[in-house]
C-alpha cells in the first residue's frame, strides 16, 4: 500500500506540526477525531498523498488541511506550511469572537466569602 508520494498519516501530522508528537498525531486518529476526504479513520497506518483533505477535531476548533506532499522531516514552522493547504473555513459569526482561553474573572466581593469578609460580619453581629 506504500507507494510514491504517501506516508502515515500519524507521521505526516506530526512533519507538519499540527499535534507536538507522533505518539500524540496517533491517539488523535485512533480516537476518531480525523478524517480522510470525509471518511472517518482510526488507523494511524492510514495512508495520505497529495490531494487528500484531512478534516482534524482539535479541542474547541476544527482544521481543514489539503495534503500538497509528503514530509520528510518535522522542520521549521515555514517548513510544514509547504506540506498542506489551508482550507478552514473562517469562523462563523457577525461579532467579536469571544475567546475560549481566557479564565472568566471574578469581582470581588461575589461567590463564597473571604475570611477577611466573615470577620467583618461577625464583627457587626457582634455590635448587636
Amino acid at each position: 500500500m506504500s507507494g510514491e508520494g504517501r506516508q502515515r498519516i500519524d507521521k505526516w501530522l506530526f512533519f507538519a506540526r499540527v499535534v507536538k508528537s507522533r505518539s500524540l498525531a496517533a491517539k488523535v486518529v485512533q480516537s476518531g477525531r480525523v478524517r480522510l476526504n470525509r471518511d472517518k479513520i482510526d488507523l494511524p497506518s492510514q495512508q495520505v498523498k497529495p490531494g487528500d483533505v484531512l478534516t482534524i477535531t482539535l479541542e474547541r476548533r476544527v482544521i481543514v488541511y489539503r495534503v500538497l506532499e509528503p514530509g520528510t522531516r518535522r522542520g521549521p514552522a515555514e517548513e510544514a506550511r509547504t506540506l498542506y493547504e489551508d482550507l478552514t473555513p473562517p469562523p462563523a459569526g457577525g461579532g467579536e469572537a469571544v475567546p475560549d482561553a481566557i479564565a472568566p474573572v471574578r469581582p470581588q466581593g461575589s461567590g463564597r466569602p473571604t475570611k477577611k469578609d466573615r470577620r467583618r460580619m461577625d464583627a457587626l453581629r457582634d455590635d448587636e
